[in-house]
């Protein structure tokens, strides 16, 4: 193959000009979902001549697998393929999809067996708590008692974990596309979902080289030159993108910039991961993620259309590989016989700089953290909109990149925050991993902060900025009383009139929500209906 110049490999210290080319290293989710989304973004210049759009060109490894770990995201997908132009049937299809309502937490609070009938677990759903027009906040009424002491907040102030817990689906087949009676996001085949976005992403006008990077070239001030191949390419571009994985050719290996671990706040390091068949074709399949914690982690169990996606996520200080493997077996049982899980070490954290120069760091690459509420994929969405919608045009790359690193740092640190929440708050002490998370040296001061404030007053949309959250503050409402958390409203009840309003309210949620069941359709009905329509689209097309 011969050298491929995509620019004049100009960096900082030789002038600035427009930024006309962008070649990311490193294919997977974070690689051809952000090519997709620069290529409908900023526009397609596939000629390579300075007319209008950008050049972009993604270099992937053919020996680098896809890591995959998960397989789930938030709603703000539905938000993305929309964007880039893929529908919904076609992504259900071909990707193995299925539509998740959100994440159900079983043993967090007590270990197994150790809760009251029906309390061993809590939802948190996606959809927000109802409120009508001209009607109260819910969260306070329900804080004071007026939904029934026994009904937790996601099943009083929604519909839709009823509608989950009936293995009924978040919208019917005649809603359109990515819309629905209830919020909703998905479960997928990690590897078939990053070859739809390669396809697609190419038809959009991408540049695919298939090549194994060997080494970096920086130029005199630091920044990247060139990026060579095995077989002798030289890869030049005006913007380079980091989305080689844990390894980080660019942003880590190149470039030195330090990576912020983590361990002392999130523990979990290691996961085991495994493909389990269902015991029969028409298997009912939930529509959430089941995540059941174990005494040093937690299990994910994912129900796609033709299998589950399970794995166990743990802290390799607390437990060792062969324990980790038979916990996972055991919650498994047998179908996991004959079976062999693939192994997973994982470094938590994220880079302190995530735009260096002329470099940016999306995906692993820029940081990891464990899988339990679905940030993998969100970070690189949010990665991908910034670095569209900041796009330095003009090439003056060090004011970009200085809000850029801003904005991506307060994210991580705030999901880190909410990751935290789900364990630091547990009442388990039946092994050292439990006990080690509800330490408040573990705690980060930004969350105990809030905690503290918690437990005289519920979270308040103030005490969230919304451009810096992934989590809506609903989502810390659900985990946080999901983990039973106490606050106290003796003081607010003569700013609470509205309790036979609220009352009411519950008691009609309630009896919604029986017909909601009855009319959103079974999921896997649903998802054999979009399956069936993309079939009969390609007849069509054939």
């Amino acid at each position: 193959m011969e050298s491929q110049h995509h620019s004049s490999g100009r960096t900082a210290d030789q002038g600035r000009g427009p930024v006309k080319n962008i070649l990311i290293v490193g294919g997977g989710t974070a690689g051809w979902l952000t090519a997709a989304f620069l290529a409908k973004t900023l526009g397609i210049d596939a000629s390579g001549k300075t007319g209008g759009g950008v050049g972009i060109t993604l270099v992937e490894s053919p020996e680098i697998g896809i890591l995959g770990v998960g397989e789930g995201t938030f709603p703000s997908l539905r938000g993305t393929l929309a964007a880039i132009g893929i529908d919904e049937a076609r992504f259900v299809s071909e990707c193995n999809a299925t539509f998740k309502q959100g994440v159900k937490f079983v043993d967090w609070v007590r270990p197994r067996g150790a809760s009251k009938p029906g309390r061993d677990h809590y939802f948190h759903p996606f959809s927000m708590p109802s409120q009508r027009a001209g009607g109260p906040e819910l969260l306070p009424y329900w804080l004071q008692g007026a939904a029934g002491a026994d009904t937790p907040f996601a099943a009083a102030a929604t519909m839709q974990k009823r509608v989950a817990d009936a293995s009924h689906a978040p919208k019917r087949s005649a809603d359109a596309d990515f819309m629905g009676p209830f919020n909703y996001a998905y479960h997928f085949d990690a590897v078939r979902f990053a070859a739809l976005l390669c396809t697609h992403a190419q038809s959009l006008g991408v540049r695919r080289v298939q090549a194994t990077v060997e080494r970096v070239e920086l130029a005199a001030d630091g920044a990247i030159a060139a990026v060579v191949t095995a077989d002798g390419a030289t890869l030049t571009a005006d913007l380079y993108i980091d989305c080689s994985g844990f390894r980080a050719r660019l942003i880590g290996e190149a470039l030195g910039t330090p990576f912020k671990a983590i361990d002392d706040v999130l523990f979990v390091d290691r996961a085991l991961a495994l493909q389990v068949p269902y015991e029969r074709p028409d298997a009912p399949i939930p529509s959430y993620t089941i995540s059941t914690a174990h005494e040093a982690g937690w299990t994910w169990d994912i129900g796609l259309h033709e299998r589950r996606g399970t794995g166990y996520v743990y802290s390799s200080r607390h437990t060792s590989d062969e324990r980790a493997e038979q916990v996972l077996r055991d919650y498994i049982g047998p179908a996991s016989a004959g079976l062999t899980p693939r192994l997973l070490k994982l470094r938590v954290g994220y880079r302190e700089q995530h735009w260096v120069k002329n470099c940016v760091a999306v995906g692993l690459s820029g940081g990891f953290l464990e899988p339990l509420e679905s940030s993998g994929i969100g970070l690189i969405e949010t990665a991908a909109y910034l670095v569209s919608h900041l796009f330095p045009h003009d090439g003056q790359f060090e004011p970009t990149a200085r809000l850029f690193n801003e904005l991506m740092t307060a994210r991580y640190e705030r999901i880190v925050d909410f990751v935290k929440l789900h364990y630091c708050l547990t009442q388990r002490s039946d092994h050292p991993f439990w006990t080690d998370n509800a330490d408040p040296a573990s705690i980060p001061s930004t969350l105990r902060d809030k905690l503290a404030m918690w437990r005289s007053r519920p979270p308040h949309r103030l005490d969230f900025i919304v451009d810096l959250e992934m989590y809506p503050p609903s989502s810390w409402q659900y985990v946080l009383y999901g983990m039973q958390f106490q606050t106290k409203m003796d003081a607010h009840a003569a700013a609470l009139p509205r309790t036979a309003d609220a009352r009411r309210e519950f008691q009609t949620i309630a009896q919604l929500a029986q017909r909601a069941v009855a009319d959103m359709p079974t999921h896997r009905a649903l998802v054999e209906h979009y399956r069936a329509r993309h079939a009969a689209l390609g007849r069509r097309a054939a």
